[in-house]
């Protein structure tokens, strides 16, 4: 029981990982077009 628990929580930060990757960038391309903007 134990193992299955384990296998879907790593399979959760898994997915969580992979979803940060793609945010991070996203949020800092985001905030760097704003501060861009806000700058002209």
């Amino acid at each position: 029981m134990a193992s299955q628990d384990t296998e879907a929580a790593e399979r959760t930060y898994g997915n969580f990982i992979a979803l940060l990757k793609v945010a991070i960038p996203a949020l800092a391309i985001t905030t760097l077009m704003i501060i861009v903007l806000i700058a002209d």
